[in-house]
């Protein structure tokens, strides 16, 4: 019979990105107990899977490491790592969300992350965590510097060959592990679920995902990653270094035909980031930018597009009209040139990456009574007096789950909902502890 654990705290934060991560520290801070729900196996979102950040070039770990390590040891947090939100509702004064947790197959109370469970299996399966360019073994961590240090077990590719339980120094596999129900209780809610891009085969003018050497925007951030596959920039279909890189702005947003008709905010400053740093990483590679319009919106952001042109990045304000396989491993851009002569024009790169747009990451329909907007992210219930604000009492928003926004933005919305929180459990009578 399946058991039933409860658990009490003040708030939950649904999403172990680096809005909910902010979030929920910026509560623990304040003595509140605070609970993470995260779905991956490892918190820290897609910001620890990322290169550097715009338009300081910092190390995108180096920031989101610390963050990590301080919400996995702050007495006031709790991490529900590879978890399921089933439900989120009301009750009274109060919030009950019930999750699964997932099972890993790996006892999280007896791994000791020493990986021996990895090193010994003999099943080999693309690594989603490398973009789908190397290997990961069928029972892995997700990445070096993921929080929990907990192996999962890929069950679709594990073939029950016993070699990561005998080599387990704790008996820590297990492979009759079953899924755990959850209810855990609190005063108020706080979600951050994120995003995800605009899936790379949806476009067929653009090779459907087919093409070898067209990569998406997140693909490439792992290519120049110094943790990444290859430890350089190669090409995918040979290993090629390349020599022309194409970079095809609006590639998922701006689009009627996907669905997509807004602007994603991010994609040219994301676009300009890697084409500096992959001018510094092949110097003798010629970089374009095919654009309709380049946003650059932000603090320090125009003078970071300003110092992409000098650096010799070409930006060719131009309409792509779609992407062929040229003979060879090449890719054929084709173009309308929207200055000088204008018309159609032909090109031939190395490498092309789409700069896809954001949607989100998670729908509450059936799980949360919280309203979305027609573009199909949260929805605040006063945007501009109140925009971490949901229409359900008790229950906040920020990040991405609010709608496309880069990295700064975000941390400051997580803040803007830890206060609302904050201020919303102290009007329950919650004292901080």
């Amino acid at each position: 019979m399946e058991t039933t654990r409860e658990a009490t705290y003040d708030a939950v934060v649904v999403g172990g990105g680096i809005a909910g991560l902010q979030a929920a520290l910026d509560l623990a801070d304040q003595d509140f107990r605070v609970a993470v729900v995260e779905r991956d196996a490892s918190i820290g979102g897609k910001m620890i899977r990322l290169s550097k950040v715009f338009p300081t070039l910092d190390c995108a770990s180096c920031i989101t490491t610390p963050k990590m390590a301080a919400a996995a040891h702050h007495p006031n947090i709790t991490l529900y790592t590879y978890c399921r939100l089933d439900a989120l509702r009301r009750e009274g004064t109060g919030l009950t969300a019930e999750i699964t947790r997932l099972p890993r197959y790996v006892d999280p109370e007896k791994c000791i992350g020493c990986r021996k469970c990895e090193y010994a299996c003999p099943v080999f399966v693309p690594d989603e965590e490398q973009g789908g360019f190397s290997l990961r073994k069928a029972i892995y961590i997700p990445f070096s510097n993921a929080i929990p240090q907990v192996a999962l077990m890929d069950v679709e590719h594990c073939m029950l060959c016993g070699t990561c339980a005998k080599v387990c120094p704790t008996g820590a596999v297990d492979y009759f592990q079953q899924p755990e129900r959850l209810v855990l209780r609190a005063g108020a809610a706080v979600l951050a679920t994120g995003f995800r891009l605009t899936p790379a085969d949806q476009k067929a003018e653009y090779g459907g995902g087919r093409l070898h050497n067209v990569v998406t925007s997140l693909q490439m951030e792992r290519l120049l990653a110094p943790h990444g596959p290859y430890q350089r920039v190669l090409r995918p279909s040979d290993g090629k270094e390349p020599g022309a890189v194409a970079y095809v702005q609006c590639a998922g947003s701006r689009d009627h035909s996907l669905g997509v008709p807004y602007c994603s905010r991010v994609c040219c400053m994301y676009a300009i980031k890697q084409a500096m740093l992959l001018s510094g990483a092949l110097p003798l590679a010629d970089i374009t930018l095919y654009y309709m319009d380049i946003r650059a919106f932000g603090k320090g952001y125009e003078q970071f597009y300003q110092n992409a042109k000098a650096m010799g990045i070409e930006f060719v304000k131009a309409k792509v009209a779609r992407l062929e396989q040229a003979d060879g491993q090449d890719v054929r851009v084709h173009y309308e040139d929207m200055e000088g002569e204008g018309g159609s024009v032909v090109r031939e790169h190395d490498l092309v990456v789409l700069s896809l747009g954001m949607v989100p990451d998670w729908n509450p329909a059936g799980v949360c009574p919280v309203p979305t907007d027609s573009d199909a992210f949260l929805k605040a219930a006063a945007p501009k007096l109140a925009p971490a604000r949901t229409e359900m009492e008790g229950v906040f928003m920020a990040g991405a789950a609010a709608g496309p926004k880069d990295i700064v933005d975000s941390i400051a919305e997580a803040g803007a909902a830890a206060l609302e929180a904050a201020a919303h459990l102290r009007r329950l009578g919650k004292r901080a502890a």
